[in-house]
């Protein structure tokens, strides 16, 4: 689905209904598509494509599909998806589509990091299919973070919630640093 689509199906999984018999689960993935919401918001608010991302699109000389697999519930693409989305649309030859991951489970049984469905996870196509190079779930820096607290044998929600914290305070910055850095690597012509 395009960019446009995505944030379509995620409008309405967010201000859907709960059901009656909604349990506590339900209740917090309504929390979490919703606070993604804001949290995406803010980063399209406050984010500008840099000349140097720039520079490092235009130096791809192909079309180039860029497929990212996320789901609106994923806390590291409300801040990530919408740097990707709006490098791509400042280049023509990118063409940005997003599959939910949930539904495409053997696509993304090919990207996975360290053995795990981690998303955002994006993986860019020439036009015969042939990959490129991926990128994600998220930034070199949080995901030392997320190690390093995993190896302290932190809980699932306390990884998280530094994280969204991290993020928060500005961390998302570190994505287009990394998206240049890969672009480089896969582009030769762009370093």
């Amino acid at each position: 689905m395009t960019y446009a689509d995505y944030k379509a199906h995620w409008e309405a999984e967010r201000t859907a209904d709960l059901p009656d018999n909604a349990d506590a689960s339900d209740r917090r993935m309504m929390h979490y598509l919703n606070y993604n919401h804001e949290r995406q918001a803010s980063v399209h608010d406050a984010y500008m494509v840099s000349d140097e991302l720039k520079d490092a699109l235009d130096a791809a000389d192909t079309p180039q599909t860029w497929m990212v697999l996320t789901e609106p519930w994923c806390g590291d693409s409300a801040f990530i998806l919408p740097i990707i989305a709006e490098a791509a649309q400042t280049h023509s030859d990118i063409d940005l589509r997003i599959l939910l991951r949930d539904d495409n489970l053997d696509l993304m049984d090919r990207f996975l990091t360290g053995g795990s469905r981690s998303i955002p996870k994006l993986a860019a196509l020439d036009e015969n299919g042939t990959v490129l190079f991926t990128w994600g779930p998220r930034p070199n820096v949080a995901q030392d973070r997320y190690d390093a607290l995993n190896a302290d044998g932190k809980d699932k929600m306390a990884i998280v919630k530094a994280l969204l914290d991290w993020y928060d305070e500005g961390g998302w910055q570190h994505v287009e640093r990394e998206l240049i850095d890969t672009l480089h690597a896969a582009t030769p012509s762009a370093s």
